[in-house]
């Protein structure tokens, strides 16, 4: 195996070589007779080429397939991997559109990934510091309403904070049971997922959203979406959790000792109700704007993200190191977003700004060939189970802006958006939320809670193997019935 992976390591390395000389070559015969420096900033998008948004596709495409098949180059080498597709692209575009480019990589630094892992870090660092300690006897009806509140939680302390909350409880009360694969995979559907659509601190998507204009309360249009997802789900496992019931052995459920659930580090709570308060004033607040190397960013941002930081260092600071590590809390799971989302913010740039120009760019035959809300639904649900479903979020937002409101800046097309195209810009949401269930690769929480499951000795199935037994025939059919229900 090391042998393999020390031979991809150097294939990949002398491919990516390749990549970046044609990449950076490419632009020249496209820019030779323009004059870019000259160029406005919001007319970007109607120069960059089709060849601009491959390193985008370079970095999503890396982090799909390498863990699956070299798992130890991945784990030791992720951030170089990041930083390369983040150079292929920065390189020549700096180059070529000097001052034009310097904006754009800082707008999206400043306005959209500071604030992004700020409040991931936030909810992670809090989350962390609450320990649900004990065991219940893990029949259907107890099962079922720990996913109940999971899922509940999710769109309040996020998808992430969550799944590491009550992975374990749900663990240790199913320890005695032979059959339990199915409770991890319904685990994932409804806490990592699902239940995270209710506001922006549920899931990434939402939050950039909320980051570029839409209302904190206004994602509460999925709440119908959500309890008939959600109540089938709980429903279907219910049922096959009875049928795995009574083939168990109940005399295994008198070995272990069952004790009641106790919370560890309640006050962490407090903090999150701050973060909360934090995100919400920033939605509506309006204190003005600073300038910021000429990004405009609003002093209620500024506040938000100060409070998010004030929020996590207390929880640092005020929580025994004993509770984090009953939770075998790391920072390794935020730092892999951070590297990751720092490579995929900077390429994802020529894809925004060419979807924001409509029919007039370069990718014109994505806005012309997705019209309907079902199609947006499944667009960005397909990518988001095999990609990622923040950057995929902001693909098909841009896209519906650049589809109805092209030319328009941002705030007054977004504002428009909310309000003339509702059904949409639902569909973008449910889609890059709910599908991001089809994969382990989907939802970042995915993963983390497949691991922490094989830890403790469930025997997980492989990535194909999750889809076929699980994902393809529950979630693919939930979510085709709800095609015909909410997007005809």
């Amino acid at each position: 195996m090391c042998k393999i992976e020390n031979n991809l390591q150097k294939i990949f390395g002398r491919f990516l070589s390749i990549i970046l000389i044609l990449l950076f070559l490419a632009p020249a015969a496209s820019y030779a007779n323009t004059s870019v420096t000259n160029v406005p900033v919001g007319d970007i998008g109607t120069l960059l080429p089709f060849w601009s948004v491959l390193p985008f596709a370079g970095i999503l495409l890396s982090l799909a397939l390498i863990p699956l098949f070299a798992p130890h180059f991945w784990e030791h080498h992720f951030p170089k991997v990041s930083a390369f597709w983040a150079l292929v692209f920065a390189v020549p575009f700096l180059y070529f559109f000097r001052e034009i480019a310097v904006h754009e990589i800082a707008h999206i630094i400043i306005i959209d990934y500071i604030p992004f892992i700020l409040l991931l870090w936030s909810l992670f660092t809090v989350s962390g510091g609450i320990h649900v300690q004990g065991t219940l006897k893990g029949s259907p009806g107890v099962n079922t309403f720990i996913l109940l509140i999971g899922t509940i939680l999710a769109s309040f302390i996020g998808t992430t904070g969550a799944s590491m909350l009550m992975i374990r409880p749900i663990l240790r009360s199913n320890a005695w049971r032979q059959y339990k694969v199915h409770t991890v995979a319904f685990f994932i559907f409804l806490v990592s997922n699902i239940g995270g659509v209710l506001t922006p601190l549920g899931d990434p998507p939402l939050f950039l959203g909320f980051l570029h204009g839409v209302p904190f309360f206004w994602t509460l249009k999925l709440l119908p979406q959500m309890i008939f997802a959600s109540f089938i789900l709980l429903g279907m496992y219910f049922i096959l959790d009875s049928f795995y019931y009574k083939k168990e052995n109940k005399l295994a459920l008198k070995s272990p000792e069952i004790e009641p659930l106790k919370i560890e580090g309640f006050h962490n709570f407090i903090f999150l109700a701050g973060i909360i308060g934090g995100v919400l004033f920033s939605g509506m607040a309006r204190l003005g704007e600073v300038n910021i190397y000429g990004i405009h960013q609003s002093f209620e941002n500024l506040i938000r993200d100060a409070v998010l930081i004030i929020m996590g260092l207390s929880s640092l600071v005020l929580t025994n190191k004993e509770i984090r590590q009953g939770n075998e809390f790391t920072w390794a799971p935020i730092l892999e977003v951070a590297y990751l989302f720092g490579g995929i913010f900077i390429t994802i740039i020529p894809a925004l700004a060419i979807l924001k120009t409509g029919e007039k760019g370069a990718l014109a035959f994505l806005i012309k060939s997705i019209n309907t809300p079902a199609h947006y639904f499944w667009a960005s649900g397909a990518l988001s189970s095999f990609l990622d479903n923040a950057p995929t979020y902001l693909i098909f937002f841009n896209s519906e802006i650049g589809k109805f409101y092209p030319g328009i800046p941002e705030a007054q097309s977004v504002a428009r958006l909310i309000m003339e195209r509702i059904p949409y810009l639902i569909a973008v949401s449910a889609g890059a939320v709910f599908m991001g269930a089809n994969t382990y690769i989907g939802n970042a929480p995915n993963f983390m809670v497949k691991s922490i499951a094989e830890e403790a000795g469930v025997n997980m199935p492989s990535f194909f193997g999750y889809m076929f037994k699980y994902s393809i025939p529950i979630l693919v059919v939930l979510f085709t019935i709800m095609t015909f229900v909410f997007y005809q």
